[in-house]
C-alpha cells in the first residue's frame, strides 16, 4: 500500500502529513484501522459540543467547521476554521471534557477515531505519534495567529490573513486551482470569526476588491495579486509548518 493508495476518508490527512515527513504505509493502514465509516454531518449542526466528554476524536474528510465557544448571552466567537484533512478535536484523547464546540460550517463529511484506537497508534507507532502531536501543536500556532490579528491586525490586515491562511491550508490537501478556492461561508460566520460585524465584513470584503488583489463572489475567492495581499496581512507562513521537516 503507497501513499496514493490510502483510502478516500484519509486521503486529504495523508496528503497534510506527508508534506512535514514521510509517513509509511504501515502508519497509512493504522489511520485506516482506527477510523470508522465515513458518515455526513448537516451545516449549522454540533459536531462536539462545548463541555462533553467525547470517546472519539473526528477527523474533517470534505466540508468546513468551526471551533467556537459561546457566551451566557448566546454571542459566538469562531477560534478556528476547520478544513478537509483536520482532525478537529484530537486533543479531547488528553483534555477529556471539551471546553469549546465544534460546529458544521457547511455540509460535512467526517469520520469518528475511537479514543482506544487512537491509543493503539501512541504505542505502536511512535512516528506517526509524533506527526499527530505535530498537528495539534500547529493547531495552538494558528490560534495564536488568530489572537495577534484580533487584538492587533487592522479589520483589513486581519481579514487578508485569514484569507491568506485558508488558502494554503486548502492548497496543502489539494482543495484549490490557481491562486483560487472556494469558501463558502456567509458574512455572519466570517463575523464569528473575525469579531466584526456583518456590516463591517462587507466594507472589508470591499476594500480588498478594491485594492485589486482578490475577486470575491459566490462563495470563491480567487486571489489575484499574492503578494499584496500577504503585505496587507502581514502573512508569514511559517506557523503552519507545510515544509518538510522530519519529526
Amino acid at each position: 500500500m503507497s501513499r496514493l493508495q490510502a483510502a478516500p476518508k484519509i486521503t486529504t490527512l495523508v496528503e497534510k502529513l506527508s508534506l512535514r515527513d514521510r509517513i509509511s504505509p504501515e502508519e497509512i493502514e493504522a489511520l485506516q484501522k482506527a477510523l470508522e465509516p465515513p458518515k455526513t454531518v448537516a451545516a449549522s449542526s454540533d459536531i462536539v459540543r462545548e463541555h462533553t466528554r467525547p470517546l472519539h476524536s473526528t477527523l474533517l474528510i470534505s466540508g468546513f467547521s468551526a471551533r467556537y465557544s459561546t457566551l451566557e448571552d448566546g454571542a459566538r466567537q469562531i477560534t478556528e476554521i476547520n478544513v478537509a484533512g483536520d482532525f478537529i478535536d484530537l486533543h479531547s484523547l488528553l483534555m477529556k471534557q471539551m471546553d469549546h464546540g465544534v460546529v458544521a460550517l457547511t455540509e460535512c463529511i467526517i469520520a469518528e477515531a475511537p479514543h482506544s484506537g487512537l491509543i493503539d497508534i501512541t504505542e505502536r507507532h511512535p512516528h506517526l505519534t509524533r506527526l499527530l502531536w505535530l498537528d495539534t501543536i500547529i493547531d495552538a500556532a494558528i490560534h495564536r495567529q488568530w489572537l495577534v490579528a484580533m487584538g492587533r491586525r487592522s479589520g483589513l490586515g486581519h481579514l487578508a490573513h485569514l484569507v491568506c491562511e485558508l488558502y494554503l491550508r486548502l492548497q496543502a490537501v489539494g482543495q484549490t486551482g490557481d491562486l483560487t478556492f472556494d469558501l463558502p461561508l456567509t458574512q455572519a460566520t466570517l463575523g464569528d470569526a473575525l469579531g466584526l460585524s456583518t456590516v463591517h465584513v462587507s466594507r472589508l470584503i470591499s476594500e480588498l476588491r478594491g485594492e485589486g488583489v482578490i475577486h470575491w463572489s459566490n462563495g470563491q475567492i480567487d486571489i489575484l495579486d499574492w503578494h499584496r495581499l500577504a503585505e496587507i496581512a502581514e502573512f508569514d507562513p511559517t506557523y503552519l509548518r507545510l515544509q518538510s521537516d522530519p519529526v
